[in-house]
């Protein structure tokens, strides 16, 4: 009994000799995000755009009302053609005004897409940088509405990637 006592010891201590500290952060990708200039910059950058689109859809809009307005004012006894064309360049722009949101919604989210990428991604490389520096196991992304507790030994990196950064 004393013998497979000693040999399982002797099997199971290099196994917890060698084992490494386990080092746990956590870190708030969104304080991150939101107080970096880059981040300011594309919102800007959105802003004008979706400006721009506001303004094409305000000159739609005018014109759609324009023609509904001329249609109203039609005399009752117009001719049934021209009232019927009316109608159906009526319907026509709307289907127009629909085509352009659609497109200019597809088009805002891709240049969202586009100028948000690149700022993830210099915040993960500092993250991973971060972590490789400071020996972290594993660096999980804070969400309050997910995380319902954490304590030590998990640590908040947040300031740590800031500095990375060169942030505040």
């Amino acid at each position: 009994m004393l013998k497979k006592f000693l040999l399982a010891l002797a099997v199971a201590l290099p196994m917890f000799a060698s084992a490494q500290t386990v080092k746990l952060g956590i870190v708030d990708t969104n304080a991150i995000f939101t107080v970096m200039p880059e981040t300011t910059a594309a919102q800007t950058k959105l802003t004008e755009i979706s400006q721009k689109y506001q303004e094409e859809m305000n000159r739609l809009n005018e014109e759609y009302q324009r023609m509904v307005d001329e249609l109203q004012k039609m005399k009752e006894d117009e001719l049934p053609a021209i009232r019927e064309r009316k109608t159906r360049e009526i319907t026509d722009y709307q289907q127009k005004i629909q085509a352009f949101v659609q497109n200019a919604e597809q088009d805002v989210a891709q240049q969202q897409q586009s100028l948000m990428a690149p700022i993830a991604n210099k915040i993960k490389e500092a993250i991973e940088s971060v972590g490789k520096e400071s020996g972290y196991s594993l660096i999980q992304a804070y969400t309050p509405d997910q995380i319902l507790f954490y304590a030590s030994p998990v640590e908040d990196i947040t300031s740590l990637v800031k500095a990375k950064l060169g942030l505040k």
